[in-house]
């Protein structure tokens, strides 16, 4: 069973360059043994970050600022109303990454079960997804990194935030489909910590899946 922290829920939001520095700290002594496997729960204030493949075309072209940051993945958007979580944890052997993100995915799922909405996967693209009948809109974005072993960033799971920033952006790279939050799905508000809440209880040990 992993350890949870929670780094900051509102008011007390974190900075994305501190909760980045926090992963590394925790990331460190969780390598070294001298740290069990730690699940960092947070919101973030307002920020853009870039993954490793973003293209410039799918960045803000107004200036914004844009953090660019080691993980997998493209550029998205972090801020208030959105529960974002950092799983750092060692793979169980033979490491597969992939199998992870299936994981994650997973335990997304089932969080998102319990609020009473069916969300599922789409084939060709990591996240989480909820089919509205006349659309697939994206709620959770998954973006990791695994160094020695374990793994580095993770998840932001859309609670009550606000969609605006996301129209300035090529979320994630995809051009075809829009993001919405747990909340306007549901018509009835979910707030990060209610979602916290739901994650201590899903999301355990890494228990390897079937690759989908």
């Amino acid at each position: 069973m992993p350890e949870f922290l929670t780094a900051g829920l509102s008011p007390n939001f974190v900075s994305y360059t501190d909760g980045w520095d926090l992963q590394r700290k925790i990331h460190a002594e969780v390598v070294s043994g001298s740290r069990p496997d730690t699940v960092i729960l947070l919101e973030h204030t307002p920020v853009y970050t870039a993954g490793k493949r973003t293209e410039d075309s799918e960045r803000p072209q107004d200036g914004t600022d844009v953090i660019d940051v080691d993980r997998g993945g493209k550029i998205t958007w972090h801020g208030p109303g959105q529960l974002v979580g950092y799983p750092i944890m060692k793979l169980p052997e033979p490491i597969d990454v992939v199998g992870y993100v299936r994981w994650l995915e997973g335990v997304l799922i089932d969080v998102i079960a319990d609020f009473g909405i069916t969300a599922e996967r789409v084939e060709g693209r990591s996240g989480v997804w909820v089919n509205v009948g006349y659309e697939t809109v994206k709620v959770a974005a998954i973006g990791i990194r695994v160094a020695e072993k374990t793994t580095m960033h993770g998840f932001a799971l859309n609670c009550n935030n606000s969609l605006e920033p996301y129209e300035t952006i090529i979320a994630c790279g995809i051009r075809d489909a829009r993001t919405s939050t747990l909340t306007a799905l549901l018509g009835s508000e979910v707030t990060p910590e209610m979602a916290a809440e739901k994650i201590r209880l899903r999301l355990k040990e890494i228990t390897p899946r079937k690759k989908i």
